[in-house]
């Protein structure tokens, strides 16, 4: 195969926060969602950390206050809100040039996500992602982040090693489940959570920006 990937065939991404530029818009909704259902607003911190989990854990750890009861309508908030702005987001610039390039060079691109089947479907349906990705998971079909099972499909999906297979991401979440896994995995730091949380989990790489993104993987991947 010509342009065979030097180290890893697969590479796997994140959605929120890596690819798409969707943290301030989940932040707010997760903020007002906890609110309309009697709850005290999380801060940005806390409800930025749990982006990348599964929806209802995430809405449980972002409000400890709200009653279990009340977690259907939290749910049912959240997405009424996330809804309502989600035309307002796109991909971070240089994102579609990255994922062109990578896809020329014969990796395997996949999505690996805590966004729902149906929302992830919403996204990818996008003209200018049309044929870009090779296959996807999502934590609704699978299981939340850090646990690998995600990841662990996608490789078994392609035939992909864990030592061939990288993971990108802009939380601890993403780079716990790489490490489960037993796969290599880059950060990025723009996303939702502070980068001086990544050195314990080894990535490769904190990325600045997608146009550094881009650059890094050209070199490495």
């Amino acid at each position: 195969m010509p342009n065979r990937p030097h180290q890893f065939d697969l590479i796997a991404f994140d959605w929120d926060g890596t690819l798409f530029d969707s943290t301030a818009v989940i932040v707010r909704s997760i903020q007002q969602a906890v609110v309309d259902v009697g709850g005290a607003r999380p801060s940005r911190e806390a409800a930025s950390y749990v982006i990348g989990m599964a929806l209802m854990p995430a809405l449980a750890h972002a409000a400890p206050d709200v009653p279990k009861e009340k977690y259907p309508l939290l749910g049912e908030r959240y997405r009424h809100h996330y809804l309502a702005t989600q035309h307002d987001i796109s991909l971070f610039d240089g994102v579609l040039p990255m994922l062109a390039d990578l896809k020329s060079r014969h990796h395997w691109l996949a999505v690996a996500t805590g966004k729902s089947r149906r929302g992830l479907n919403d996204v990818l349906a996008s003209r200018q992602l049309h044929g870009i990705f090779d296959g996807s998971r999502t934590a609704d079909e699978t299981a939340g982040k850090p646990d690998p099972r995600m990841l662990h499909e996608l490789m078994r999906e392609f035939g992909a090693s864990p030592e061939r297979t990288l993971m990108v991401g802009d939380t601890t979440h993403d780079l716990q489940m790489a490490m489960n896994a037993g796969c290599a995995s880059v950060a990025v730091s723009y996303g939702a959570h502070e980068p001086r949380e990544f050195g314990a989990f080894a990535p490769r790489h904190v990325a600045h920006s997608a146009a550094e993104l881009h650059r890094w993987l050209a070199e490495h991947a």
